[in-house]
């Protein structure tokens, strides 16, 4: 029998957020409760993730310069926690922890399509081959192509990148991973810690895991040659064209109370891009004191080419509709039972992709 990816269809909805309670409540514990949660007051506090560019932005001041002018006084960068379970994010802004979150494209969706009542406030260019690839032990010499993967164990997060990457990968391949309907020829199981995915590789558990390198916990596991890449994304491919793309996303509730703030935070986030990369030694410092790495993982995660964090916007909201139109058909037409079970209509898409905040809506940064 294959290992489940999922639970049962009537629990699917708790795959997305209640495994991912513990992380949002612990947030909103430390911060002292969410400014999203309170919309009815005038917002002078908001809490965003603390990341690469994010702890850039508040040491540089580019938060304090954003937010001041509209009345937001005070910036708290929350911290995933010790779980470190991909998603958590996700849970953090369904229940009001944090007010805007990153995730790529793809999960983005399958959380709309789960119920979080969010819309997306900024996309990314498309993705690259570097993004997500495929990884093995580097002294496994049985696993050195996708095609050494047939009847091998893959572990990775369900709902992201570290499996719509591969999938496409495998699929293409002719080696389908198990789902909950049907066994495949590659056994998936998902693991939603990235430290456990990692461990699970480096010690035999599973033969194979997807990660973004440049991802704090698959960054300093990559640059001490513990592991190899055995597969990546075609250029053509759906998921480098489409869903591989990243987002930023907030509750409806929290966009249509406070869009002046949605605002804000995309000017700091286009400003902190375009210092870091004229400053990328002093980046890297940043980074390195704030996010407790060190300062050579610092600069990986900043220069590498699959990072995510410093992409550059995609300005056209019909453009980042179609790519989450082009994904959805394909991964449904090739056996994605998530969005098989609860696709997102056309109308869904449209409505998803809050276009005030793209080129020619009334609070992009791109006018």
């Amino acid at each position: 029998m294959p290992r489940l990816s999922l639970p049962t269809s009537r629990t699917g909805r708790a795959l997305a957020f209640s495994a991912l309670a513990a992380s949002a409540l612990l947030a909103t514990s430390l911060s002292g409760g969410s400014p999203a949660a309170r919309a009815d007051e005038p917002l002078t506090a908001i809490n965003l993730q603390l990341t690469p560019w994010t702890v850039i932005a508040q040491e540089k001041g580019i938060f304090k310069d954003e937010f001041d002018r509209i009345g937001v006084k005070k910036v708290n960068l929350i911290a995933s926690g010790g779980a470190d379970l991909v998603g958590a994010e996700s849970a953090a802004v369904n229940n009001g922890a944090i007010a805007i979150a990153q995730r790529m494209i793809y999960p983005a969706t399958v959380h709309r399509a789960n119920g979080l009542d969010g819309v997306v406030i900024w996309a990314s260019e498309p993705s690259n081959r570097y993004r997500a690839p495929i990884l093995a032990r580097a002294d496994n010499d049985k696993i050195n192509s996708v095609a050494d993967l047939d009847g091998k164990k893959f572990g990775s997060s369900r709902i992201s990148c570290y499996w719509s990457s591969p999938f496409e990968m495998t699929t293409k391949a002719g080696l389908p991973f198990d789902s909950r309907d049907k066994q495949g020829r590659i056994r998936y199981t998902s693991i939603d810690n990235s430290a456990v995915a990692i461990t699970s590789v480096l010690t035999g558990a599973t033969d194979a895991t997807t990660a973004h390198l440049a991802a704090g916990a698959f960054a300093g596991a990559w640059l001490s040659g513990k592991l190899k890449v055995i597969g990546r994304s075609p250029d053509d491919g759906v998921y480098v064209n489409n869903a591989g793309r990243v987002t930023y996303f907030a509750r409806r509730d929290f966009v249509n109370k406070y869009p002046q703030v949605v605002k804000a935070f995309l000017a700091a986030r286009e400003r902190t891009r375009e210092w870091t990369y004229d400053h990328v030694d002093e980046a890297a410092q940043i980074v390195a004191d704030k996010t407790r790495v060190p300062v050579e993982v610092a600069k990986f995660q900043i220069s590498h080419a699959g990072e995510w964090e410093f992409m550059a916007g995609e300005p056209n909201a019909d453009r980042a509709r179609n790519a989450i139109k082009t994904f959805q058909a394909w991964y449904v037409a090739n056996g994605d039972d998530i969005l098989a079970e609860r696709s997102l209509t056309e109308a869904q898409i449209d409505a998803f992709i809050d276009g005030r905040f793209f080129a020619g809506g009334e609070y992009s940064i791109y006018n």
